[in-house]
């Protein structure tokens, strides 16, 4: 098979959780164990950090990422899901895995591959951990797909297991409580491995230090270390790299990032801890340098995009990720900052989100633009307008991501502002 051979075999062949939902999740590890020891157990040829939690996480093992880079490491770097791209998933430092490398991994494995049938997410992390050992990268930063005790990504020894935080997300396969999804994610940490907790939320801490404790881990609370301010919420969204004000033990500091959202901040005290424990624990010796330069370059070194990404100008146009309403705060909260006549909003959902909650959050003055990304986990424009009536919030369904996107920037004046947000897979038609 070719590439785009490939690409079919694996999105329609494979269950795929972002496509089809709650059945091609793998409530087990069977296969994953199955294709490491077919493989030669590839993950245990490099060092890793592995990066869980609701919000933030793909932000964070950028982040990560960027600033191993910068340190000179050869760096693997494992997210999800892609936007445009499925090679988006596995990069090292910031170039994509090769389509020939992805063609041989599929066509020389194919009936080992049908015989056990893995799921999308289980082959590809398969792939990950083969491309990096054949690679001999240095590091690999490892975010977890979804939950973290029985996630495919949780077969791997890191040098410490970082959890950003926990919401409601995902509950009909994690857990319907925010003790119960906690308790998923903490099945990341390992024995005697340094665990880094983003955000001390009161409700599952107890979760987190009970588990640490049982596995004799170190464990670390970002924000009760590290204090990270936003300096430059400009009203004019073009105003440049964002800076930070970092407060810590004995020390302040100011840093600046090119990847933008007000949200950041708790991102980039997660980081900050996690290299502090790394320095301490795992004697990687990452310079202040290394530092201040990977938060300057993370969209640089890394190729990261949807988060906060300003695509349009005259009208402003800013797309973001941000699908749970965790999320949505924080964007809301940004979107306040910001100078602008009218907002328009392109919005598409999945089906399996907590659609109302989300909605009961959104501006009811705002002009709606509801449509559905071309996957069969998305909500029908239709019903996702109907839904959204109920909550005053008004405007048209449009039957393609391409149709609304298109009107709302013939509707939009130049000094208003296109809002493209609701799912990942909106956001990555969109770009």
């Amino acid at each position: 098979m070719q590439y785009p051979e490939i690409l079919q075999y694996l999105y329609n062949q494979l269950p795929m959780f972002h496509r089809t939902g709650p059945a091609a999740y793998k409530a087990d590890l069977n296969n994953t164990i199955a294709l490491s020891k077919y493989f030669n157990n590839p993950e245990r040829n490099f060092k890793s950090i592995h990066i869980a939690g609701t919000n933030g996480k793909g932000s964070v093992a950028n982040m990560t990422a960027s600033i191993l880079y910068e340190k000179g490491l050869k760096t693997g770097l494992c997210t999800s899901p892609h936007l445009k791209d499925f090679r988006e998933r596995i990069k090292i430092n910031g170039k994509m895995i090769p389509k020939k490398y992805v063609c041989d991994f599929i066509n020389n494995n194919i009936d080992f591959i049908n015989n056990i049938s893995p799921s999308f997410f289980e082959l590809t992390i398969a792939l990950t951990f083969k491309y990096f050992s054949d690679e001999k990268i240095d590091i690999a930063v490892i975010e977890t797909g979804m939950g973290g005790r029985l996630d495919s990504t949780n077969i791997i020894s890191p040098l410490i297991s970082v959890i950003t935080n926990i919401g409601l997300d995902h509950t009909d396969l994690l857990g319907s409580t925010i003790k119960k999804i906690a308790t998923e994610k903490a099945g990341i940490i390992k024995p005697e491995t340094p665990v880094i907790i983003g955000q001390t939320q009161k409700t599952i801490a107890n979760i987190f230090t009970e588990k640490a404790r049982k596995n004799n881990s170190p464990l670390f609370f970002a924000d009760q270390k590290y204090d990270v301010i936003p300096l430059s919420l400009n009203k004019n969204v073009f105003a440049g790299n964002h800076k930070y004000l970092v407060k810590g033990e004995n020390k302040k500091f100011t840093v600046e990032s090119d990847l933008g959202g007000i949200y950041q901040s708790k991102n980039l005290a997660t980081v900050l801890q996690s290299f502090d424990v790394l320095n301490k624990h795992a004697n990687l010796n990452t310079s202040k340098k290394h530092i201040i330069s990977g938060f300057k370059n993370v969209v640089k070194n890394t190729g990261l995009k949807g988060r906060w990404q300003i695509i349009g100008k005259n009208p402003t146009i800013i797309c973001d990720s941000g699908h749970n309403t965790e999320a949505i705060k924080m964007l809301l909260k940004h979107l306040k900052k910001i100078s602008y006549n009218r907002l328009h909003f392109i919005i598409g959902m999945m089906n399996d989100k907590n659609i109302e909650d989300f909605l009961t959050l959104l501006p009811g003055d705002a002009k709606y633009y509801f449509t559905n990304a071309s996957i069969p986990r998305a909500i029908d424009a239709n019903t996702l307008k109907d839904k959204a009536h109920r909550y005053n919030l008004h405007g048209e369904a449009y039957e393609t991501v391409k149709k609304a996107f298109f009107y709302a920037k013939q509707n939009a004046k130049k000094d208003d502002l296109i809002f493209v947000g609701g799912s990942t897979f909106v956001v990555g038609e969109v770009i």
